[in-house]
């Protein structure tokens, strides 16, 4: 059974950590951290079989771990991912945007192959992965297109310099039109979903990603298109957002708990 260390102990950290204690995934949870101290608590007290809170990212590491799941943010990604892979352990990663840092990308992949360890990225709120993966070669054009209620994209770093009152868009409106690496550096809480399919496709440059904003929706639904010699792939999906982080959709959570239990288990993998 493997140790696993939580680094982030919110909204989505939570309902791994739910996944394990309840056997969903055959592992135990040994270690977490939080930088509020509080959160970490929280998330201890809801649990039966109670991991230990350790005082910083890199102790979760230092402890006889197997792997770390990051459920933090980008700056925890860019922070600590490497030390994590150096103390030889696997890292599984949600906050993918962090990775369109061609910098801290090339360090990672070269981090894996000297220490002989994992990174692991669910698929997240989006579908179809797999195949965009198995036509990569063949694709000439890619897109996503993410339509939000313009409650769940509040806080974003696009509004610092756009000034806008979320509050008052009243009809849709497409607040970002562009590649996918400026669109997780100003949207890095909402649209990971853009740092996953440039890895998968042609890369962050080339992935086109529009943002809509529409008040008149209750889901995150990401729309992808890709098309090239292989033909054309069109794939919609429509999210319910987390009832605690409405940021996030519940397809995430599930996804990342999925991708948790197949590193954890010995049975049938399925897809590429």
């Amino acid at each position: 059974m493997k140790k696993v260390g939580l680094l982030g102990c919110g909204a989505i950290g939570t309902e791994i950590a739910l996944a394990i204690d309840s056997g969903k995934v055959n592992a135990v949870l040994t270690h977490i951290y939080d930088f509020d101290k509080n959160k970490s608590e929280a998330l201890a007290s809801k649990l039966a079989k109670k991991p230990a809170i350790v005082e910083n990212p890199h102790m979760l590491s230092s402890n006889p771990v197997d792997i770390v799941v990051e459920a933090a943010s980008q700056d925890a990604v860019r922070n600590h991912a490497l030390s994590i892979l150096q103390n030889k352990r696997d890292l599984m990663v949600m906050s993918v945007g962090a990775l369109l840092d061609e910098s801290v990308l090339d360090v990672l992949v070269e981090a894996c192959s000297e220490f002989k360890k994992n990174i692991y990225l669910p698929s997240g709120a989006i579908a179809g992965l797999d195949a965009i993966k198995s036509v990569k070669n063949e694709i000439d054009s890619i897109s996503i297109t993410t339509t939000k209620n313009p409650k769940s994209l509040k806080g974003a770093k696009f509004f610092e310099t756009n000034p806008m009152d979320v509050d008052s868009i009243k009809n849709p409106i497409t607040l970002f039109d562009g590649n996918a690496k400026d669109a997780v550096k100003l949207f890095p809480a909402n649209i990971n979903v853009a740092a996953l399919l440039s890895l998968a496709g042609l890369g962050s440059e080339k992935t086109r990603v529009r943002i809509i904003a529409d008040p008149n929706t209750d889901k995150n639904t990401h729309a992808i298109e890709a098309r090239g010699k292989f033909g054309k792939i069109a794939v919609t999906v429509e999210n319910i957002p987390d009832s605690n982080n409405p940021k996030t959709s519940r397809l995430a959570i599930l996804s990342a708990i999925e991708c948790l239990r197949g590193i954890c288990s010995d049975d049938m993998h399925i897809g590429t």
